[in-house]
């Protein structure tokens, strides 16, 4: 269990020590509720939307599995879920109570709707975007700032406008000019060395989940010449870069596609269009099974393969038949992003409790209950944010030219892999170095916990929250009210009988002000893994 030890509180043995309970007892209600013996408020016990193809893949799977599926979760565990999910933002209480005021049977599709065609889905997913195409100003990916910002600004206009996605893979394949005007061939930049071989690397990563050393030796070195002609030249214009195809290359090129099929590119041909126009059409074995698997991974925590950078022939597919069908389901719609996140998100299997209902250790590989997972190091700080405190003062590492963003800007925005910070780095953001999911570390450690139990920053913020205080003056003086929306502002929810009746004794005991045990149980929540956690 876990306990508090506030650094910079002054305050005696006895007031740590209640401090310390609350927390333990709050604390063991969080991990209480990944216990098959907790359903409320987690919980519903009965679906109020139809089985999805994509259901009657998955409980097929199940039923030959004798895997029994988790039941719905709660709509207040589904209106936090799903806000993280698509937007990395956390419900306002307000969001919260007109989402559990609606008696709609389609509430929760038109929430899903809704929330997809908000700015904040483009801005958090261009943060996903940049962690696999590596957008970095610094060593080892050298694109410097103002491609990195006009790269970043790329990607998020093709977001916001849903760019079909065959269209969104040939533009970042196929395009030349300047790296500052013509943004997306900072593809061909965002690499540790300008060589075709680490191009083809690249391509192969991005937009076939392919690991290139896994390769038999003659297909990787056949994709290889696909990218022979593509080379640079600055400009008189500082850290200006120009793509282009060399012109050199006078006769047929030949070259072997993925699948093993040779082809020969006539001269005048660019072999960078031959290689996309082969890549994006429906009967490519990996193109589309790559990304509806990774739109997969990034809301449900697994690939249906796993690892979603390793496609290949010996990390088979947990459920062929689902698989499957989103790759026809991504086909058939014209490439659009937005309708797979839809299937997904308004599916029974994404709407499911994340309390399993199964002791199997191969159970989450079928999907048998929502996975609970740490949130992004990004996220997680624009959480902490909202409590209250001043942002951080982000500026760049090396002036080239010297990059400050402003402290208004929500982290999920940090568009430079280069600029971190402290807690950032500690929890677990990317380096961006080779464009793997993995580089992204989601998993809580003991100097997490550490910062989290005993961080002065986080005394500061909670101190200083405007939010808090707002909830504090709006109760006035009624103590079940301010527990309730003190809950409600922090997880979405609001709190059970028996956590109401730890707040209040904690809130009596040890001859406290008011906002000093407001400020303690904020710290306590904060340290709750349904805090911490998607679940």
């Amino acid at each position: 269990m876990l306990r508090i030890a506030k650094r910079g509180y002054n305050v005696g043995m006895g007031r740590k020590s209640l401090l310390s309970a609350l927390t333990a007892v709050l604390c063991f209600s969080a991990c209480a509720f990944l216990s098959a013996l907790t359903f409320s408020p987690y919980e519903k016990e009965t679906w109020d939307i139809p089985e999805s193809p994509i259901d009657k893949c998955v409980l097929s799977l199940l039923r030959e599995k004798g895997l029994e599926p988790a039941p719905s979760c709660s709509d207040e565990v589904f209106v936090r879920r799903v806000y993280l999910d698509v937007t990395g933002t956390m419900p306002e209480p307000e969001d919260v109570l007109s989402f559990l005021g609606d008696s709609r049977p389609g509430k929760r599709a038109a929430l899903i709707s809704a929330l997809l065609e908000r700015d904040e889905f483009a801005q958090y997913w261009s943060l996903k975007w940049g962690d696999i195409l590596r957008i970095k100003s610094e060593f080892p990916i050298n694109l410097w700032p103002n491609a990195v910002q006009a790269y970043h600004r790329w990607i998020l206009e093709s977001l916001r406008e849903n760019k079909p996605y065959d269209i969104f893979a040939r533009q970042l394949l196929t395009s030349s000019g300047s790296n500052f005007r013509v943004p997306q061939v900072n593809f061909q930049r965002a690499i540790q060395g300008r060589g075709p071989a680490s191009l083809a690397s690249a391509a192969a990563l991005t937009f076939m989940g392919i690991r290139m050393e896994k390769m038999p030796g003659k297909l990787a070195e056949g994709l290889i010449p696909f990218f022979s002609m593509v080379s640079y030249k600055a400009t008189r214009e500082w850290k200006e870069e120009i793509v282009y195809l060399n012109p050199a290359q006078s006769g047929p090129l030949r070259a072997v596609f993925p699948d093993g099929k040779a082809v020969v590119i006539p001269p005048g041909r660019d072999p960078r269009e031959v290689f996309a126009d082969w890549l994006i059409t429906p009967r490519n074995p990996w193109f589309s099974k790559n990304i509806v698997n990774r739109i997969w991974y990034w809301l449900m925590g697994r690939g249906i393969i796993h690892e979603p950078d390793d496609i290949s022939k010996d990390n088979p597919p947990s459920n062929p038949e689902l698989l499957a069908l989103l790759e026809r389901e991504l086909v058939d719609s014209g490439y659009d992003m937005k309708h797979i996140y839809t299937i997904i998100l308004n599916s029974r299997t994404y709407q499911q409790s994340s309390i399993k209902r199964n002791e199997s250790p191969d159970s989450g590989r079928f999907f048998d209950h929502y996975p609970v997972r740490r949130l992004d190091a990004e996220v997680l700080l624009d959480m902490l944010y909202r409590i209250g405190g001043q942002r951080e003062q982000y500026v760049s590492p090396i002036p080239e030219p010297f990059t400050v963003i402003p402290r208004y800007q929500r982290t999920i925005l940090l568009s430079d892999g280069s600029i971190t910070g402290p807690f950032l780095e500690l929890f677990g953001r990317p380096p961006r170095d080779t464009g793997r999911e993995l580089e992204r570390n989601n998993q809580i450690n003991d100097a997490q916990q550490r910062y989290l139990l005993n961080s002065s920053e986080i005394q500061k913020r909670i101190q200083s929250g405007q939010g808090v205080r707002k909830i504090i003056s709006q109760a006035r003086g009624r103590q079940e009210e301010l527990i309730k929306n003190i809950y409600l502002f922090m997880l979405s929810r609001y709190p059970t009988g028996d956590e109401i009746k730890t707040a209040r004794e904690y809130f009596s005991s040890g001859g406290m002000k008011l906002y000093d045990s407001v400020n303690d149980l904020v710290w306590a929540l904060i340290n709750n893994k349904e805090f911490l956690y998607r679940h």
